[in-house]
């Protein structure tokens, strides 16, 4: 892992290795959340109050949680999430677990889980999955290494000793799920091998997700993973709960409706499509103002029963509220997902008849596409965008300074 503020670059996209109701607490719960704020730092404890369930029907509202302290080395608290009615949050994922070239060297961001550091944060996030939210650790990002050491044959020598250390954190802190955010180059073999190995050991309730850009699902050549997504999604589809797409820094688009269509269109299913946002533009390009925003999901997930959801990268600096008051990004995409909107129902209309009208559009490009020959040499091929580099800041000792690293 990088030390903090060390910058990086990430390959060009042709090279592929390049997210109240007061309850009736009964005494068990009482007891059970108590035990886990006395573990808190004195001056670290909130007020906040049990909300209820989300219903698990609705579209998932996904936030990434990979800066953990401030600047001064306190607590970044994910509990807010839990003072209001209902708890728009369904999903915390957090970031970044490493591999490292010391199989028992397992580093959360630049420490070990288990370091003192990290005291609060596991406390905070077991009451996070007592109030029904699903937490799961995101494995890899644009730190390199993680998934080269778990690439399965070639890893073959060295597979069990790496992964046991995650499967042993797995276990230990009780992770719902585990999200797999590949930005290196894996064969397909190596990522069907280690989802095969992760259902195997943690049963079929476990979550597994992974994290590609948007344009890799339209095209596999634009992809930081080095393996097809469509073709992983053929063979172990079944496996894969769902993909925190990237609609941001170059490899998508969300100021409109007409990628995410696209992706429909060559066929990929709804439920499992999350799109996948920066909550401020300080965590990378591609930021899509509310007032936009406030247009495309209420959009999305009116005319997509099955919509899958948002995921925002990331929690402590999140818009509109900022660093004092992050939590309010899930409750504002809550809102959008429940369909309220910033536009009337004239501009609702007008933004329906242009995603129509895109999308018979798109339909008549995959038609012609499909016409081509494989390489797409007729010129008809779905085109997908190219980014320019970008650059991301790693999070590491935040006593000096805060940073993000993209996932």
């Amino acid at each position: 892992m990088a030390s903090p503020r060390h910058h990086h670059r990430r390959s060009q996209v042709n090279d592929p290795r390049g997210k109240v109701h007061k309850h009736t607490w009964s005494l068990s719960w009482f007891h059970y959340i108590a035990s886990h704020l006395t573990q808190l730092p004195p001056g670290n404890l909130i007020a906040f109050k049990m909300a209820p369930i989300p219903p698990p029907h609705l579209p998932r509202v996904i936030t990434y949680y990979q800066t953990h302290h401030t600047p001064s080395g306190d607590p970044i608290s994910v509990l807010p999430l839990l003072q209001h009615s209902p708890v728009h949050l369904t999903h915390l994922i957090l970031a970044a677990i490493h591999i490292n070239e010391d199989p028992n060297a397992l580093t959360l961001n630049d420490h070990h889980p288990s370091h003192p550091r990290f005291q609060t944060l596991w406390a905070e996030l077991r009451i996070l999955q007592a109030s029904g939210i699903k937490v799961l650790g995101m494995l890899g990002g644009a730190a390199k290494g993680s998934f080269t050491r778990l690439d399965y044959p070639s890893s073959t020598p060295d597979f069990e000793k790496y992964y046991a250390p995650l499967a042993a954190l797995i276990k230990e802190q009780s992770l719902d799920g585990l999200d797999l955010d590949v930005e290196e180059e894996m064969t397909l073999g190596g990522i069907i091998h280690l989802i095969d190995r992760l259902r195997s050991d943690f049963g079929p309730d476990f979550i597994i997700t992974l994290a590609p850009v948007a344009a890799a699902l339209l095209n596999h050549q634009h992809n930081l993973s080095g393996f097809d997504y469509e073709a992983l999604e053929v063979m172990r589809g079944r496996e894969i709960s769902w993909y925190n797409t990237q609609f941001y820094c170059g490899w998508g688009d969300c100021s409109n409706p007409v990628m995410y269509e696209m992706l429909l269109v060559k066929g990929w299913d709804p439920e499992k499509i999350v799109v996948g946002l920066v909550t401020n533009p300080e965590n990378g390009g591609g930021f899509v103002p509310f007032e936009v925003l406030g247009n495309v999901i209420p959009l999305l997930a009116g005319r997509h029963p099955r919509f899958g959801g948002v995921m925002g990268w990331e929690y402590f600096n999140s818009l509109p509220g900022g660093r004092e008051r992050p939590w309010e990004w899930a409750e504002l995409m809550g809102g959008y997902l429940r369909g309220r909107r910033s536009v009337d129902d004239q501009g609702l209309k007008q933004a329906e008849e242009d995603v129509k009208r895109l999308r018979e559009k798109a339909e008549q490009e995959r038609k012609r596409g499909a016409a081509a020959d494989s390489d797409g040499e007729d010129g008809n091929e779905v085109q997908v965008p190219v980014p320019r580099d970008f650059e991301y800041h790693s999070d590491g000792l935040l006593e000096d300074e805060e940073s993000s690293e993209l996932p």
